[in-house]
This record gives C-alpha cells, sequence and structure tokens, in this order.
C-alpha cells in the first residue's frame, strides 16, 4: 500500500513538473559544478553559508541566477544575501550582488530569487556565488515543555540535499550543532557525523529540484531570546544631544517552563539547573553614550553594568528575574548621545541623521521593529535612506516649547536579526532661523511675566468711593 501511494505521488509530481513552464525561470544552460552549503546550528538564528560554482553550458550568456527556497523556509526567511567570488586564493575579493524575488513560483510552491550578476557569464565561463541566508524561528523545541533542571531539544527540518533549479553534479552539506549531544538524525548515504558537524553527502548528478526531507534532533540551550516588539524613539535637539529611548517587549521563545520556579536551586546549582534559560543580555551602544538608565514598570533597575570607551560602549542588561520559555519582560533602556557624531551636512545644504538600523541587544530576533526620528521643529522635506525595504510614514508629535509640531519619520520591519545592524540616513531640510524660536519664546514669556508684575506692583487695584469736595 505504501508504496502503491509513493508511486503515485512521484507520478503526480511528474506530471506537474512537466506542465510546469520551467524555463521561465531558470535557465537550462547553467549547470551547477559544484555546491557546499554550511548550516550553522548553534544559536536560535540559523545562518546558512550557501557556495555555489555555476557554469554555462549553452551559447548566450546568462546574466542572473535564480535561487529556490521552500515555502517552509521562506516565511522564516530573514535575510538573504548574494556575493561574486573574484581573485586569487589568498587575494579574494567579494562583490555585491542584487537578491529579487522571481515569478512565477516552483513546483510545490518553491519561491524562487533571482541573483543579478554584474557581468553575464559566457559560453563555457563559471562563476562561483557565496550566498547568506538567514532564517528565524525554524527549531522547534520537543518536548515542547521541560522542567528547571533539564536541557532543552530542538528539532531541525530541510533537505540532505539542497534545492535548485539546476542540474548539480556535487554537492555538500554540513550541520555545524551547538553541542555534541544529538538525539537523532536521518540517515541518507552517505552521512557522517563527527563532534560538533553533522555531514550529507557527497551527493552526485542531482536532478533539479531534488529534495530529501530530513529531521535533526539536538540539543540547544543558547538564548532563545525573542523582543516581540521594539519602538525606538530618537529625538534630534540641535542644541547639541540626540535622545534616544527603547521600549523593549522580551520573551524566551523555546520550551516553556514544566513545574514550579525554584530560586534556591537555580542559585545553588547555577550551571544544571535552568540551563536552557537566561538572566543577562549584552546591548551593544554607540560610543560616548551618556545619562544611561534601564528601568521597567516598577523602577530603575540596578543589575545592570556600563563599559564605555572611545570606540563601543556596552550595556550588560540583567531583568529582575530569569527568563525561562515563555516567560516575558518589559523594560526601557535610554541614552544620549553627542549631536556632532551623528549629524551631518550634505553638499546640497540638507541636514542627515546617520544612524544604526537594528535591535542592539545581541542574538535576538525582533518580531516587529519600529524607528521614529523626531525632527527638530521647522524641518521640512524629509526622507529616509535605508539599505534594505523598510516601511515608511510621517507623524506629528509635540515636545517642550512646541507650537507647531515636530515631523517624524516612522520607520517599520519586521523579522529584523543582528545583520540588519546597518546605517541608515534621515535627510531634511532646516532653517536655522528656527532655532531662535524657543530662546524668543522664554524671553517673551519672562518679560510679560516682570511686566505683569510691574504693573501689579505699581497699579492700584483696590475698590474705594471718591468723596466729593
Amino acid at each position: 500500500m505504501a508504496t502503491k501511494l509513493r508511486n503515485a505521488i512521484a507520478a503526480i509530481s511528474l506530471i506537474f513538473l512537466s506542465l510546469f513552464p520551467l524555463s521561465t525561470v531558470a535557465d537550462y544552460d547553467l549547470r551547477v559544478i559544484n555546491a557546499e552549503r554550511r548550516i550553522d546550528l548553534t544559536s536560535h538564528i540559523i545562518k546558512v553559508f550557501l557556495t555555489l560554482k555555476v557554469e554555462n553550458r549553452g551559447s548566450s550568456p546568462v546574466s542572473e541566477v535564480v535561487l529556490a527556497f521552500p515555502p517552509t523556509q521562506v516565511d522564516h526567511l530573514a535575510l538573504l544575501k548574494a556575493a561574486l567570488e573574484g581573485g586569487k586564493r589568498r587575494k579574494k575579493t567579494y562583490t555585491s550582488l542584487d537578491v529579487n524575488p522571481k515569478l512565477p513560483d516552483g513546483p510545490s510552491e518553491t519561491k524562487y530569487f533571482a541573483v543579478s550578476l554584474l557581468d553575464p557569464i559566457k559560453a563555457n565561463d563559471a562563476v562561483t556565488l557565496e550566498i547568506l541566508y538567514i532564517l528565524t524561528k525554524s527549531l522547534e523545541p520537543y518536548p515542547s515543555e521541560i522542567s528547571q533542571s533539564e536541557s532543552q531539544l530542538v528539532y531541525y527540518r530541510d533537505s540532505a540535499t539542497i534545492l535548485s533549479p539546476y542540474h548539480i553534479e556535487k554537492q555538500a552539506t554540513i550541520i555545524r550543532t551547538p553541542s555534541t549531544r544529538v538525539e537523532s538524525f536521518t540517515n541518507v548515504e552517505p552521512t557522517n557525523r563527527a563532534g560538533h558537524e553533522l555531514t550529507y553527502g557527497p551527493y552526485t548528478d542531482q536532478a533539479p529540484h531534488s529534495f530529501s526531507p530530513i529531521v535533526v534532533h539536538l540539543e540547544n540551550n543558547s538564548p532563545f531570546a525573542v523582543v516581540e516588539e521594539l519602538v525606538r524613539e530618537i529625538e534630534i535637539s540641535h542644541w547639541g544631544n540626540i535622545q534616544v529611548t527603547d521600549h523593549y517587549s522580551l520573551v524566551h521563545a523555546g520550551a516553556r517552563l514544566k513545574g514550579v520556579f525554584s530560586r534556591v536551586e537555580y542559585q545553588s546549582r547555577p550551571s544544571v539547573s535552568g540551563a536552557a534559560s537566561f538572566k543577562r543580555l549584552l546591548a551593544r551602544l554607540p560610543p560616548r553614550v551618556h545619562s544611561v538608565y534601564y528601568r521597567d514598570n516598577i523602577g530603575n533597575i540596578s543589575s545592570s553594568h556600563l563599559r564605555v570607551d572611545s570606540r563601543k560602549s556596552e550595556l550588560e542588561i540583567e531583568p529582575r528575574y530569569p527568563l525561562f520559555g515563555g516567560w516575558r519582560a518589559t523594560f526601557v533602556v535610554g541614552y544620549k548621545l553627542p549631536l556632532e557624531d551623528f549629524l551631518y551636512e550634505s553638499s546640497d545644504g540638507r541636514r542627515y541623521l546617520n544612524f544604526t538600523f537594528g535591535c542592539p541587544i545581541a542574538e535576538t530576533v525582533v518580531d516587529k521593529l519600529t524607528i521614529k526620528v523626531a525632527l527638530p521643529e521647522g524641518s521640512k522635506d524629509p526622507s529616509a535612506v535605508v539599505p534594505f525595504p523598510v516601511e515608511q510614514n510621517l507623524e506629528t508629535t509635540y515636545s517642550y516649547l512646541d507650537i507647531f509640531g515636530r515631523t517624524v519619520v516612522v520607520l517599520e520591519k519586521r523579522n529584523v536579526v543582528p545583520e540588519h545592524n546597518s546605517a541608515f540616513q534621515v535627510y531634511y531640510k532646516f532653517n536655522p532661523v528656527f532655532m531662535l524660536a524657543e530662546p524668543l519664546m522664554l524671553v517673551s514669556v519672562f518679560l510679560l511675566f516682570f511686566l505683569a508684575c510691574i504693573v501689579y506692583l505699581h497699579g492700584d487695584f483696590s475698590i474705594q468711593k471718591f468723596k466729593s469736595s
């Protein structure tokens, strides 16, 4: 019965592939000579490094290479980068390439992405591409609930062979685990396990869209720190400072805690009890930071340490309680920065803020990141330049001594990982005359107050009846 079912599925797949217009997506003339994929599972953020040597077996140049991803990975794909390898072995160079989604989708809802080459691949020529893609929330805790003293085990699901629209002559997949404890793994010959590495392959002559499902059950006690929502407020003041306020909603996304938490056991056996929990995080702040505070709804949290030098600032955040699976914590981190370190003037006379996008806490995933840049009152024509797609809109807010309100540039992005921590710019026009608005307002208020005092002291406001002479 099982054999008949497999044959039926294979027949349906062959019919579907024969009807699908593959030539509109992938070029038959391209062939992958060698492919090596390295999957890093040492954290809850999965990093995959893929090296492809692609050769053009046709007679006409090819200007793009197509990458294929199963739909289960596309839903968790946080970042996809491609680079062209060049130079010799000791002096290799890498040139970044554009990667964009490509339609239509492939068989079984396979998603395609096109890597645009700077120079087309000529006939009988070959290029080497370095691909990096990052997956989030792709480790499934199993069991889903553990006690305080148990280690965390997770499932990782993938394919032993590399999903590709091209024929692959030789390939291998290497999975790196955080520890040597691997409960089980799917065996697809040849498969080899040594230390922290699990190797699938090498496999030869794999047809396009080959897929061999595998499941690896392994131990992973790294902090599953997920920021469900991060709202960063950046307020620019031309009087010398930039105020930054980060509002965090943090959760431990690993296996939930089963039973009752014992602080006595946690403190007496820190290396065993609560191995899957975490009680501190490291936030990398800009250099020359000052006036730093860290608080929650109760008040200031004193269990934190700040290290500042001329090149970097590190804030060690320790919540009021250790975080186990399913536990949450909300807190606020605020600080000030010198204006001259981040505000510049462009050649066309506009001013622009140069700041870092992303979350400063290391090894965290941000489900939703919102950055609000409040420009000085009187700013005009704001625009943002971000190195990746984000949602942009404008708002208006009011601060101290504001009359017309400040323009706020709002940037939103979902599924943010540490690799998104790159510089972005917010440009705007500003007339220096508006810097006199607040001082003139204060002077006018004090002047009116003193005039009122003079009138009150020298005027006669008593009510009395005048007598006739």
